[in-house]
This record gives structure tokens, C-alpha cells and sequence, in this order.
């Protein structure tokens, strides 16, 4: 077991990476003292997989348990089940509960689980259990919780952070190879932005990777996590200027997706993979970046099975769906571009027919 502490004062809490370890859940659960009445929020695969477990672990702590499963996939972080999922907490409750949240599967669950709990008597305790490669590197820490608009993804959120994030690596096991391999995105991201170390540790151990091993994955999951909790310590709520590096790859990763609707056509990874390479192109053409590097970049993210080319979108839905990402300040763009693998820097106002021209080489790949 390896913990890491996400040092934010009170609001402080740990991230335990760890293995076969779903059992002692509801006892570590009980010693937080956020509660006695545990809604699980997850979905019917992963509640098939894991509920039975959990469910056991929290009763012998003491602790009652309610599932509530929505949906698989990014439409069920929408207001409609928000809502759905207040009302069912709400008949839930009642005189002498003491209820928190429990985020049980990926980044979809873990963000709309995290909203629910945030906005529900203006904040109730959350703990993240994440399910997902993706999950246990990036969207269970930090406290970004959100669900998606019409317009686009994310744009009503909040910044609430878990009591607890437990990471059980060998959860892994049950991933689908194509979930697995959407996670690495965010993986490769985290090598690119902080740690060459882990960028070349990821493409030497790729097929060890990809063949689900334990110990690997528990080590990037490490790395990545320990690189994340130091950003949110330094800027907690994203208004410093340096918690926004984690955003690189997002802002036409998240305009591919909104462009798809939000559909399987690409999933968050993929589309954050798009957008990694979008921004290298950016930054080769602003000088900033090498094409030796770029290209490094571009056949690790291929090597991973995770696509260098967009299919099936055209230029003036992504770059409509660009203009309402949250990213942007005062109606000015900003892209996090990489100078090099383990350095990036924040630009903005990044000219519009660059930011075309990135997305056009992706067609053209």
C-alpha cells in the first residue's frame, strides 16, 4: 500500500494505491468519521464487478449502503441525472443519517458523483473509489467535479475536494483493453507536462503496459498521482497559472469531444491524445518545440494504440465547439504547449488560422 497526501489544510486527504485491497474499504471509510450511510454511486458493470465486495466491506465497518447506478458512459453526467440522483439521495435520507458519497467507477461517475455530493446540502463528504486507468491518474484527485452542458463539457462545476481517494490497481484487471488504453493518454500527458522520466518509462515497459501488469501500473499510477497532488497543493482552484498545465491536450481534446456528442466515437482519452498532438503542432510551428521531439510524442501516443488521426469530424463543428471550452479567458484562447517532453508553458491567444491548421493535421495524418 502507498499513500500520498494531498497537504490543502482541512481540506486535506490521501490517495492510497493499492492491491486486493476492495475488502478493507468500509474500515478505512470508518476512521475518517464522515459518516454512516454510504450512497455508491457507479454504474450496473461496475456495481456487478465490485458492488458485492464494497457492499460487504461497509456493513462489517458499520456503515449502511445504498447503490444508485446510472448509465455507462459521458451522458450520464448530465442534468438529468444529477437531478434523478438528488431526489433518490434525498428519499434516502432522513432524521439521524449522517450521509457521504461514494464514486464507484471511472472519470464520468467519479465527476458526476463528486457534483452530486458538492451541490447536495450544500456539500456532503465524497469518497473517489476509481474503477479506470484514467480515473486513478487524473479525475479522481484533485476535486474538479462537474457535469456536461448542450454546448459543451464541464461548464457547471465546482471545486470540492474527496475525503478519500482509494486506488485499488488490481480493479484494472476487469478494464477492457480499449479503456485501459484511453487512460494512457492521460499517462503520456503527465510525462510530457512534468517527468520525461515517466515518458520514456511508458514507451520502454509499453507491452508490459498493455498486458494489464500490476506492478507497472501501480508505478505510473504512482507517478501520476504524485505529480498531480503537488499542482492541486500549489493551486488548488486553478487560478495561479499553474494547476492549468494539466490542461494540455484538453482544449481541442474537449472540442472533439463535444463536436462527437459525446459519443464512442471518441472517447475522453482518445480525444485528449488528438489534442496533445494539436498542441505539439502549435508549438512546433511557434518555434517552441522540436520536431524530433514532436514526433517522439506523436509515435508514442500511436505505439499506444490511441489514434493520430481524426475521422468522422470536420474542421468547422470542432472549432465551433472550441469557442465555448472554459478554458478560454475573456474571450482570449489558451493552449498549454510543450517546448519539450517534461516542459510545457501556458500561451495565449493563439492565432485562429494556427489553431486550424493544427486540426487540419490531424485529417491530413
Amino acid at each position: 500500500m502507498k499513500k500520498i497526501r494531498v497537504d490543502l489544510n482541512s481540506r486535506g486527504y490521501d490517495i492510497i494505491i493499492t492491491k486486493n485491497s476492495l475488502a478493507s474499504l468500509g474500515g478505512i471509510i470508518k476512521r475518517l468519521k464522515i459518516g454512516n450511510d454510504a450512497v455508491v454511486i457507479t454504474n450496473t458493470t461496475i456495481k456487478d464487478l465490485f458492488g458485492a465486495k464494497i457492499g460487504r466491506s461497509l456493513l462489517s465497518a458499520g456503515i449502511d449502503v445504498k447503490f444508485k447506478t446510472v448509465p455507462d458512459g459521458e451522458k450520464s453526467k448530465s442534468e438529468k441525472y444529477c437531478i434523478k440522483l438528488l431526489n433518490e439521495i434525498s428519499r434516502f435520507d432522513r432524521l439521524g443519517r449522517r450521509i457521504f458519497i461514494i464514486a464507484l467507477g471511472g472519470g464520468v461517475i467519479g465527476d458526476l458523483a463528486g457534483f452530486v455530493a458538492s451541490i447536495y446540502k450544500r456539500g456532503v463528504p465524497y469518497v473517489q473509489v476509481p474503477t479506470t486507468l484514467l480515473a486513478q491518474v487524473d479525475s479522481s484527485i484533485g476535486g474538479k467535479v462537474a457535469i456536461d452542458l448542450e454546448i459543451g463539457k464541464n461548464l457547471a462545476g465546482s471545486f470540492y475536494q474527496p475525503s478519500l481517494v482509494f486506488s485499488d490497481v488490481t480493479a484494472l484487471k476487469t478494464l477492457p483493453r480499449h479503456d485501459l488504453i484511453s487512460g494512457l493518454a492521460e499517462v503520456i500527458k503527465y510525462g510530457i507536462i512534468s517527468s520525461p522520466g515517466l515518458f520514456y518509462f511508458v514507451r520502454k515497459n509499453l507491452k508490459k503496459i498493455l498486458k494489464n501488469d500490476t506492478g507497472t501500473l501501480e508505478r505510473i499510477i504512482h507517478d501520476c498521482a504524485s505529480v498531480k497532488a503537488g499542482l492541486v497543493e500549489k493551486d488548488e482552484r486553478d487560478n495561479k497559472n499553474m494547476r492549468v498545465v494539466l490542461n494540455f491536450g484538453h482544449t481541442i481534446g474537449h472540442a472533439i469531444e463535444a463536436a462527437a456528442g459525446y459519443s464512442k466515437g471518441y472517447s475522453h482519452g482518445q480525444a485528449v491524445a488528438l489534442g496533445m498532438l494539436a498542441a505539439s503542432f502549435i508549438s512546433v510551428e511557434s518555434g517552441l518545440l522540436s520536431r524530433s521531439e514532436y514526433f517522439k510524442i506523436k509515435s508514442l501516443i500511436k505505439d499506444a494504440g490511441l489514434p493520430v488521426v481524426l475521422k468522422g469530424l470536420n474542421l468547422k463543428d470542432i472549432m465551433l465547439a472550441q469557442e465555448h471550452d472554459k478554458k478560454f479567458i475573456h474571450g482570449r484562447n489558451r493552449f498549454v504547449l510543450p517546448k519539450r517532453i517534461g516542459k510545457v508553458i501556458v500561451k495565449e491567444n493563439i492565432p485562429e488560422p494556427l489553431i486550424k491548421e493544427a486540426i487540419k493535421s490531424l485529417l491530413w495524418n
